[in-house]
């Protein structure tokens, strides 16, 4: 069978299902340099061209994230009585405008989705949260509705849960190397530090000279004054190098905002870091029992939590985390859910 994947960029969960797809189907790859504004209408040209040369002799039509990217697929998709599915992330089903995020923000975009979502055969989203959710971390239990459903509350398109996936044979502990106890390891780019808590965790780190803290993927922000001592910045990483890091500390931070999923969370986590998480869409599902949830946005209490954690020094966790990722955020059952959706298409087609 053929199927035609696009997809906006390449990111390392968008490069796993290209290698889960492959092993069924003969993937035909559509993927432009989208965040070239000025070239947008160039890209939808070609794209229109690209799907009226293949989308006849294709079998499926898998978008990872809503976007402009997303529009002809669909339509096309349901003019020619092609399954056309969405797999939605976090950006392409938010409008936060308190922290300027997601895509819903932008008028033309947000209208793009709106027919995207409506023509799709189906979406998949990587969370519930992406569906519907109450974010009420960010101004101290004011809630912030969020999601696709409080956005298109009319929308009638099927959706299916497929979480993110990490490949627990890459990410491994090393019991070779010795973790720093008082460490706390955290992983953004320079354009996520304010939605990934970053602002945060440098209050917290003023306040708590006793850790140490280190930002992996981005170096010192202009935006930030004063950087104390006990924090570090480090550039991208390759994949290796990131994980003797991940085996070095003890604890991950991942105080987003807002978070699709969080694959950074589930790497570190395979690696034994013990995870600290806000109260923010699906991250506290992922973590269970095996760590700590901030409920508030608040440095005083996030350091009171640090003084916690670290009290407990519980060991355990770290080889529970592990196993937790391994148990329900499986390459396997990613595989298994994507092929089963991509069956359960054809059906969903008709009734449409």
């Amino acid at each position: 069978m053929k199927l035609i994947f696009v997809y906006p960029i390449i990111e390392s969960f968008i490069l796993l299902d290209k290698e889960i797809l492959s092993e069924k189907f003969e993937v035909i790859e559509n993927t432009y340099d989208w965040e070239k504004k000025h070239k947008l209408p160039l890209h939808l040209v070609k794209q229109f061209f690209f799907l009226i040369k293949n989308i006849r002799k294709v079998d499926y039509i898998l978008v990872s994230f809503g976007g402009y990217w997303s529009l002809l697929p669909t339509l096309l998709g349901y003019l020619f009585r092609k399954p056309a599915l969405i797999i939605v992330h976090g950006t392409d089903c938010a409008r936060f405008k308190e922290i300027n995020y997601g895509n819903l923000r932008e008028p033309i975009l947000r209208a793009v989705l709106k027919v995207s979502y409506k023509f799709a055969t189906r979406l998949l989203p990587v969370s519930k949260s992406l569906i519907y959710t109450k974010n009420t971390y960010f101004l101290n239990h004011k809630e912030i509705k969020q999601g696709i459903k409080h956005f298109f509350p009319k929308l009638k398109t099927q959706w299916t849960v497929i979480s993110n996936a990490v490949d627990h044979s890459k990410w491994k502990i090393d019991s070779k190397n010795n973790r720093v106890h008082n460490r706390f390891i955290t992983v953004m780019t320079h354009g996520q530090f304010n939605r990934k808590g970053g602002n945060l965790i440098i209050e917290a780190a003023i306040k708590c000279p006793q850790f140490e803290f280190v930002f992996i993927g981005i170096k010192k922000p202009n935006t930030i004054n004063y950087i104390p001592k006990n924090v570090q910045f480090f550039g991208r990483m390759n994949a290796n190098e990131l994980m003797t890091y991940y085996n070095q500390s003890k604890y991950y931070l991942q105080l987003s905002n807002f978070e699709g999923f969080g694959v950074a969370l589930c790497e570190a986590m395979l690696c034994g870091c013990i995870p600290i998480v806000s109260k923010v869409n699906d991250m506290p599902n992922i973590v269970k029992d095996t760590g700590y949830i901030l409920e508030i946005n608040d440095s005083d209490i996030l350091c009171k939590l640090f003084d916690r954690v670290f009290l407990e020094e519980n060991n355990e966790l770290g080889q529970k985390a592990r196993l937790n990722i391994m148990n329900n955020y499986s390459v396997m059952k990613r595989k298994n859910a994507l092929f089963q959706a991509l069956k359960d298409s054809k059906s969903d087609y008709n009734k449409k």
